[in-house]
């Protein structure tokens, strides 16, 4: 299975896209914020491009959230 198919990392997508847009950051400014272009925050969302690490960290940074307030909304289990 591709990680991206896993429920748990579809559901951590879907936890973040809710905290951007609950601190009304749209995907050009998130994007402007990571020095990305605003198609690499699309394909993050709708699941065509894997999150590392790092990067996930750059994007908790960006929306202000400590990484465990996103992982305690998240739910794990297989």
């Amino acid at each position: 299975m591709r990680s991206i198919h896993d429920p748990r990392y579809q559901d951590l997508i879907k936890k973040l896209i809710e905290l951007r847009e609950s601190k009304n950051v749209t995907q050009v400014e998130l994007a402007r914020f990571l020095n990305k272009p605003q198609s690499y925050v699309s394909k993050v969302e709708i699941l065509e491009r894997r999150l590392d690490v790092i990067e996930l960290l750059d994007w908790l940074k960006v929306l202000d959230t400590d990484i465990t307030v996103l992982i305690t909304s998240c739910t794990f289990e297989n």
